[in-house]
């Protein structure tokens, strides 16, 4: 069974930095695409991140050069390093799997932005 589980996420004043974490098990890990979505309340769900298996990744242009994402496929797990936190990204973030024509998607980790 695959699951994904997304940690890392809480309460973060305005300039701030968290790292999300997503945990990946019951796939090969290493041969999978990784994306990060966010959906904020009453928005559709965007694509924030994404990192090939060999790691060239790509963003959305809201948050390029404050977002990073990496993977350690040692430990089956995908990373986003969020920097200078603005109100707007306030979300839950979602991390998605791609492994050939399938999709896996964890359950969502919060993140607010706030002073």
């Amino acid at each position: 069974q695959v699951q994904l589980v997304e940690s890392g996420g809480g309460l973060v004043q305005p300039g701030g930095s968290l790292r999300l974490s997503c945990a990946a098990s019951g796939i090969t890990f290493s041969r999978a695409a990784m994306d990060w979505y966010r959906q904020a309340p009453g928005k559709q769900r965007e694509l924030v991140a994404s990192i090939t298996r060999t790691g060239t990744t790509n963003y959305v242009d809201s948050v390029k050069g404050r977002f990073t994402s990496s993977r350690d496929n040692a430990k089956n797990t995908v990373y986003l390093q969020m920097n200078s936190l603005k109100p707007e990204d306030t979300a839950v973030y979602y991390c998605k799997g791609r492994l050939g024509n399938l999709e896996y998607w964890g359950r969502g980790t919060q993140v607010t932005v706030s002073s």
